[in-house]
This record gives structure tokens, C-alpha cells and sequence, in this order.
């Protein structure tokens, strides 16, 4: 069985470093986009076992990208793992409407972003 691949859609360098990094040691293979409308076609290219999802994105914002994820067949049962700086309140409220299947804010433990991936998308 080939790995089970992820999509992380996050502009900053610097956070895709860290899930990079955590998921280094795994079997999980990660491929990255750096902004909404690219994390939207890539996700329709690769269909992934799972999403990562920053809220806020150039180009196009992470609840817009979930939504056209959410609306095309071909991606509308991956699992989407949403992920905000700005933990706003009711950030997570307009994650779920998106259809995030699960919501994180910023900054998170590492430990628990990787049980909420074996959850949603099981390696091996």
C-alpha cells in the first residue's frame, strides 16, 4: 500500500517548516501549496487523504478553498483539517460551515495536530 499523502495549504514558510518536520518521520507523504487557489487545484490534481487548511491565505481565503473543495465531487469527501492564527471567536463556527472536518487554532501542540492526522487519514 502506497503512503497516505497530505496536502498543507499554508502561506508562511516558517509553519510548513514545523508540519514538514513533524511529519518527517512518518510514513505520510506531504505536499505543500502557499496559497488558496493553488491548494484548491493541487487537491484536485492529487486528490490527498487529507487536508491541512490555513484560514487566512492569500489569493484565496482557506474558508473559500474548503468551500470549492467541499462543492467539487472529486474532493468532497477528503478530510480537512482547518488551522487559524487569528483564533477569533467564532473562527471555528465559520471553519465547520466551510466543512473543515476538524478545527485547530494556532499555536497548537505538534502532538496533537499528528493524533488528529492518524485519526482522520491512518498510516499504513
Amino acid at each position: 500500500m502506497s503512503a497516505r499523502t497530505i496536502l498543507y495549504v499554508e502561506d508562511n514558510e516558517f509553519n510548513r517548516k514545523i508540519v514538514r518536520d513533524l511529519l518527517a518521520r512518518t510514513s505520510y507523504r506531504l505536499i505543500e501549496a502557499n496559497d488558496g487557489e493553488t491548494g484548491v487545484a493541487t487537491a484536485r490534481q492529487e486528490r490527498p487523504d487529507l487536508i491541512i487548511m490555513d484560514i487566512q491565505l492569500p489569493r484565496m481565503s482557506g474558508l473559500d478553498a474548503t468551500r470549492a473543495l467541499r462543492a467539487d465531487p472529486a474532493t468532497a469527501h477528503i478530510p480537512i483539517i482547518m488551522i487559524t492564527s487569528f483564533a477569533l471567536s467564532g473562527d471555528d463556527q465559520k471553519a465547520k460551515e466551510a466543512g473543515a472536518t476538524h478545527y485547530l487554532a494556532k499555536p497548537y501542540s505538534p502532538r496533537e495536530l499528528l493524533e488528529t492526522i492518524r485519526r482522520l487519514a491512518p498510516e499504513g
